[in-house]
């Protein structure tokens, strides 16, 4: 059985659970529950004292079935819009002032969830001296739809209060709150390049398979779907809005008449995503994007048949080059810009294909970077490959994650060099 293990803030104890020389805390609230007046607003700070206990998850986004699951598989939590909390994997809540490495997870801005088994930051934790620390953040019409005078990019901001929440509390964790990095996988490395051209309060990061290609809503285009989405639900207006229940919502998010009004913009933009408003986010994003690069080291790439993970595509030439252009020439460009602002530059490529039908997909690095391959059982990418490939694979990638992670070198040459997984 876990034990107990606690941990001392300010504002009171947090206890956690103990198990594999790892402890866990779980369901942390770095921000208050943001229902009712706080629906679509910017964050508000979590206010709670005493006692916390963190030895259970606490409840995911409100969300539908993710797109992914044929390929990656299928996941159940219980959800409720009370999930601004966050999870911390750590070797020990003392002073040893570890580096921290912050998961921003991915699900295209409408599912998914930071601590997911898939993202469990054990092994990493255990294999790295790390501390690993995964936020929830709002999703779809809660944290993304866009109307004109209200708070954009709500879910944007929840993750810069999660490392704001990080940069105050994490050494009592056993973390150093002066070497943090951000890592993020498709919408959620999207993220991490969103808040790099705000003021990020960290200088290293790790975007695998940002979906940067495909651009960011224009502010005029996220209010013409909100409009929709909000008819859908019945309500006028935001105010009316936050007094739906969230199933309304959700449902209304899915409506056909807001996936035709997508289908029509013609862009192949998610649903949702960050949106250009001009406070948030600058208008310019391109010249926003290429000043944001210099601000941070990075490992950046992407893997060889990303399309594949998506309904509909598979991979061929056409798949390819719609992979190539919403991933992979994203990935190049943030690694050219970095390198030429400075900054130290690792650029990959996951081409590992266990499967013909899925092949190097889109997520499929994920259970080597966790290293949970083991304990996650049944993604249909991953059917039939073989223990020891699995074994060796997930060593090499930990190895290198973990040496940028503490600041040092991964195992490869920095860019133009671009390393290959196989």
């Amino acid at each position: 059985m876990p034990d107990s293990v606690s941990a001392h803030l300010p504002q009171g104890v947090v206890v956690g659970r103990q198990a594999e020389g790892v402890c866990r805390f779980s369901g942390i609230p770095y921000a208050e529950s943001p229902v009712g007046e706080l629906r679509f607003r910017a964050p508000v700070p979590a206010a709670w004292q005493g006692h916390l206990d963190a030895r259970q998850p606490g409840p995911i986004a409100p969300q539908k079935r993710s797109r992914l699951a044929t390929a990656v598989g299928d996941f159940e939590a219980p959800q409720a819009e009370d999930c601004l909390h966050l999870t911390v994997w750590t070797p020990a809540p003392d002073e040893r002032r570890r580096p921290v490495v912050v998961w921003l997870h991915g699900g295209a801005w409408i599912s998914g969830a930071g601590d997911l088994d898939w993202y469990d930051g054990t092994r990493l934790a255990q294999r790295g001296d790390l501390v690993v620390v995964a936020p929830n953040y709002r999703l779809g019409a809660f944290g993304w739809l866009h109307v004109p005078g209200e708070t954009a990019n709500a879910g944007l901001l929840d993750q810069e209060a999660a490392i704001d929440w990080v940069i105050e509390h994490i050494e009592a964790f056993g973390g150093d709150p002066e070497r943090i990095t951000i890592m993020g996988q498709s919408a959620g490395a999207s993220n991490a390049a969103c808040l790099l051209t705000r003021k990020p309060r960290f200088a290293r990061a790790i975007l695998q398979s940002a979906s940067l290609g495909r651009g960011f809503w224009p502010a005029a285009k996220a209010a013409e779907l909100a409009q929709c989405i909000l008819a859908e639900a019945g309500a006028d207006s935001l105010d009316e809005a936050r007094a739906l229940p969230a199933s309304v919502l959700l449902e209304a998010q899915h409506a056909q008449t807001v996936q035709e009004l997508l289908k029509a913009e013609g862009s192949g933009r998610a649903l949702f995503c960050p949106t250009l408003d001009g406070d948030v986010l600058p208008l310019d994003i391109e010249a926003a994007l290429r000043e944001a690069a210099g601000r941070a080291d990075v490992l950046v790439g992407y893997t060889r048949d990303e399309m594949a993970s998506f309904p509909g595509w598979g991979r061929d030439e056409a798949a390819q080059r719609k992979g190539e252009a919403i991933f992979g020439e994203a990935a190049r460009q943030w690694a050219q810009w970095a390198s030429q602002s400075g900054r130290d530059v690792w650029l990959y490529r996951f081409d590992y294909a266990p499967t013909t039908r899925f092949g190097a997909c889109h997520c499929l690095e994920l259970p080597f970077v966790f290293d949970t391959w083991l304990t996650c059982p049944g993604a249909p990418m991953l059917e039939g490959a073989a223990p020891d490939e699995l074994a060796y694979l997930t060593r090499v990638i930990q190895e290198s994650w973990i040496a940028f992670i503490r600041g040092e070198t991964p195992n490869w040459a920095t860019y133009p060099a671009q390393q290959h997984f196989l």
